[in-house]
């Protein structure tokens, strides 16, 4: 696996992430990873985040990790959510646009904050053929109108999204998700990263085959 340091715009702000191609075939699938909240220490170095892009790549499928406005060297400040969907949305634009990926099999994930911005990006961005979430933040009635394959992973001990609640919302969409609970973990997921990460990249790939 290569990892590349890159930049793209939304709208007026740069922004940075690292994008990594796997070796393997020459047109992979994508997945752009969204990171959780970035007044909490949030950012595209999490170790969620980080552990996913591996389990990707060990699937042959690239992953775009990125800082949403106002973190690290990506210009802006935080917007409550609504520009850091813009910047998934420039995220998905420049990923499906990149030499190698092929842009009829992309997919976007997040965890926790970042979940919820995944989850309304992957639901209105046409490009998004996927969706996942780790311990998602699920706005409000967004599943109603998610007609993608979709994967959302959660602690059975998170105790800052429940777990019932995430089985409510996903029984109320219009087609069959996806929900897998990772026994013993909590919202934070530490010592589980790597198993999520696998659960999440074994459905990508499911689903881009």
């Amino acid at each position: 696996m290569s990892e590349h340091e890159v930049s793209f715009t939304c709208g007026d702000l740069s922004l940075e992430g690292f994008l990594s191609l796997p070796e393997g075939p020459v047109s992979r699938a994508g997945v752009v990873l969204c990171h959780p909240h970035s007044l909490y220490g949030g950012n595209m170095n999490n170790n969620v985040i980080r552990a996913v892009s591996e389990a990707l790549a060990v699937q042959e499928i690239a992953a775009l990790r990125f800082n949403f406005r106002g973190v690290g060297r990506s210009e802006g400040s935080f917007d409550e959510g609504i520009g850091e969907e813009e910047d998934a949305h420039a995220a998905i634009s420049f990923l499906g646009g990149y030499e190698g990926i092929d842009a009829n099999r992309i997919g976007i994930l997040g965890y926790s904050f970042g979940g919820m911005v995944a989850l309304s990006a992957g639901v209105h961005n046409d490009l998004i053929r996927v969706i996942a979430g780790i311990s998602p933040i699920i706005p409000s009635e967004i599943l109603l109108k998610c007609f993608k394959p979709l994967l959302l992973t959660y602690g059975t001990k998170d105790d800052l999204i429940p777990p019932d609640k995430i089985m409510a919302e996903i029984e109320d969409m219009p087609v069959l998700g996806t929900a897998i609970a990772i026994e013993g973990a909590d919202h934070f997921l530490w010592g589980y990263e790597q198993k999520v990460a696998e659960k999440a990249a074994a459905f990508f790939a499911q689903q881009f085959c």
